[in-house]
C-alpha cells in the first residue's frame, strides 16, 4: 500500500550536524529558583526533599534547568524532535503523546522562547512545548505495545456495508453532528469501548467517538516467518511455504511422479531440498522421497548482495524477490529470517502501484500511520486505514508495513507497499534501523544510525 504522508524525504534526510550535542550537565549550586510557569511537574514533596539550586550548562548557553528535573513530559500527540535546537533543524522523529522522555541537557536555540531539552541520541525538543518533570523517564527497553499474539497493537474493525459516522464526543454519537463520514471498508484502531443506552461505543485511536454496531472486528492471522539457524551464505533457503489451498505430496518413481495421497493446505511450511524437472513440470524435494510440484509453492531464491561497503561488515539487509513474493533478512550475507510478501500489483515501471525495483534505505519508520486515497478523485472506490502499524518507508510512500486487511501473502496484492503479516511487520520493525527508542512515534535516521539497505529485485 503506497500511502500520503505529512513528511518530506528529502528535506527529512539531509540531516544537518548540530553543534551543541552531547553537552553533559555540569552541577552547581545556586540560590533558590523555581522553574518558569508551565515548564515544571515538580511535585511538592519533590521540591522539599531536593536542594533548592539549579543544574548549570556552561556559560554561553544560559539554559538552566532545575537540579530535580529527571525527565520531559510530552503534552502532545507525535511532538516533533529535532536533530538540534533548532525550529528550523530537520525532524529526528516524534515523541508519544504523554510519555516521559529522559533529559540529557538543555541549550538555547531558535525559535523557542525558553529552552531546548536534549531527549534523546541527537533529539532535542522545545520547552515551551512541553513540560519539565520529576517523574522517572520511561525506561530504555519498554516496548511501544503490548505483546500480542496476533502481533496487532490495536484492536481493529471495519465499517460495514452501510458505512458509519464519527463524532468528537460521545455524547454526541446519534444526535450530534459527525466529523467524519466513514465509508463501507473503512477500518479504524477501537482503544476504548463504553455502553450507553444499552448501546455499545467505541473510540478510536483519532479520539472521535464511532457506534459499534456498524463495525466488524478484523480477524486475527497467525501466520508468521521462519527463524534461520545456523544458515551458511551460500546454503540455499531451506523452507519453502504452500501457496496453493490444496496441494498433493508426491512420490518419485523409475518413471516419474505419483501422488501419495498426502497433502498440505495454503501456509504450511515445508523443507526445501532440492528441484528437479520431469516432462516440463518441476518438482520440489521436501522429504527423503517426498515432493511437491513447485508451482504449490513459494521460495527464495539467493542472489549475491549489494555492493554497499556494510553489507561486508554484518551490516543487516532486507531482499525483497517479486516473482516469489518472499522476503529474507540477512546478517551482512548470512540470511537470518524469511517469510511471505504481497506487493504491487503494478508490474511496469512507473506504475502508480508499483514497488520500486534496485537498493533503497529505510528512511522513516512509523509505529503506525492512516493510508488513504481520499484526495484521488479519479478513484473508482475510496478507502481509508487508520494506523496501518509497523510502517517502514524506503522510497517515498513506498514501504514495508503490517497488513491485516487481506491474507493474500505470496501474491501480489498491493498499490505499492511491501505487505507483511502484522507478526512478520512486528518482528522486523524492532530489527531494522533506525532504532526506535522508547517513548517515540517515529524515527529518522542519523549519520550514526543509518536506514537499513532495502532491496527489491
Amino acid at each position: 500500500m503506497q500511502a500520503r504522508t505529512r513528511w518530506s524525504r528529502g528535506r527529512l534526510l539531509a540531516a544537518r550536524l548540530s553543534a551543541g550535542l552531547g553537552l553533559a550537565l555540569l552541577a552547581a549550586a545556586h540560590p533558590t529558583a523555581d522553574a518558569a510557569p508551565g515548564q515544571s511537574e515538580a511535585s511538592s514533596s519533590a521540591s522539599s526533599s531536593a536542594p533548592s539550586a539549579e543544574i548549570l550548562l556552561p556559560p554561553w548557553s544560559r539554559a538552566r534547568v532545575p537540579n530535580w528535573a529527571t525527565s520531559v513530559h510530552i503534552l502532545k500527540a507525535d511532538q516533533p524532535l529535532r536533530v538540534y535546537p533548532s525550529r528550523d533543524a530537520d525532524r529526528r522523529g516524534s515523541a508519544a503523546l504523554s510519555v516521559h522522555l529522559p533529559l540529557f541537557g538543555a541549550r538555547q536555540g531558535r525559535g523557542c522562547g525558553s529552552m531546548w531539552l536534549h531527549v534523546g541520541p541527537r533529539a532535542w525538543v522545545c520547552g515551551d512545548d512541553v513540560k519539565i518533570s520529576a517523574g522517572e523517564p520511561i525506561a530504555p527497553g519498554r516496548p511501544a505495545f503490548e505483546a500480542t499474539a496476533d502481533g496487532l497493537p490495536y484492536r481493529y474493525y471495519f465499517a460495514g456495508p452501510d458505512g458509519s459516522l464519527a463524532y468528537a464526543t460521545l455524547n454526541e454519537v446519534d444526535i450530534g453532528e459527525p466529523v467524519m463520514t466513514m465509508e463501507k471498508g473503512f477500518a479504524v484502531a477501537i482503544v476504548e469501548e463504553r455502553t450507553l443506552a444499552r448501546q455499545r461505543y467505541g473510540r478510536t485511536n483519532r479520539d472521535l467517538w464511532v457506534p459499534m454496531r456498524d463495525f466488524g472486528a478484523a480477524r486475527p492471522f497467525y501466520f508468521k516467518g521462519a527463524e534461520l539457524k545456523d544458515q551458511k551464505p551460500d546454503d540455499p533457503i531451506p523452507v519453502a511455504w504452500v501457496l496453493s489451498n490444496v496441494a498433493s505430496v508426491y512420490r518419485k518413481t523409475g518413471t516419474g511422479f505419483v501422488v501419495t495421497g498426502e497433502s498440505h493446505k495454503r501456509f504450511d511450511r515445508v523443507p526445501f531440498y532440492e528441484e528437479t524437472l520431469r516432462f516440463g513440470i518441476g518438482y520440489t524435494r521436501i522429504g527423503e522421497d517426498t515432493w511437491m510440484r513447485s508451482k504449490d509453492l513459494r521460495h527464495h531464491r539467493m542472489a549475491s548482495p549489494p555492493s554497499e561497503d556494510e553489507i561486508a561488515f554484518g551490516a543487516r539487509w532486507i531482499d525483497i524477490e517479486l516473482e516469489s513474493q518472499t522476503l529474507v533478512a540477512y546478517e551482512g550475507k548470512t540470511p537470518v529470517f524469511t517469510t511471505l510478501v504481497s506487493t504491487g500489483k503494478g508490474r511496469t515501471k512507473g506504475h502508480p502501484f508499483e514497488t520500486p525495483k534496485g537498493v533503497h534505505r529505510i528512511w522513516v519508520k512509523l509505529l503506525s500511520t492512516t493510508m488513504d486515497n481520499l484526495e484521488n478523485e479519479m478513484a473508482n472506490r475510496y478507502w481509508r486505514i487508520e494506523d496501518v502499524p509497523y510502517v517502514q518507508f524506503f522510497s517515498k510512500g513506498v514501504g514495508l508495513h503490517g497488513a491485516f486487511w487481506h491474507r493474500s501473502f505470496g501474491q501480489i496484492r498491493s498499490h505499492g507497499c511491501v505487505n507483511l503479516t502484522p507478526l512478520d511487520a512486528r518482528r522486523l520493525f524492532w530489527w531494522t534501523q533506525p532504532k526506535m527508542p522508547a517513548g517515540w512515534t517515529a524515527s529518522l535516521p542519523t549519520p550514526y544510525d543509518r536506514g537499513t539497505i532495502i532491496r527489491v529485485r
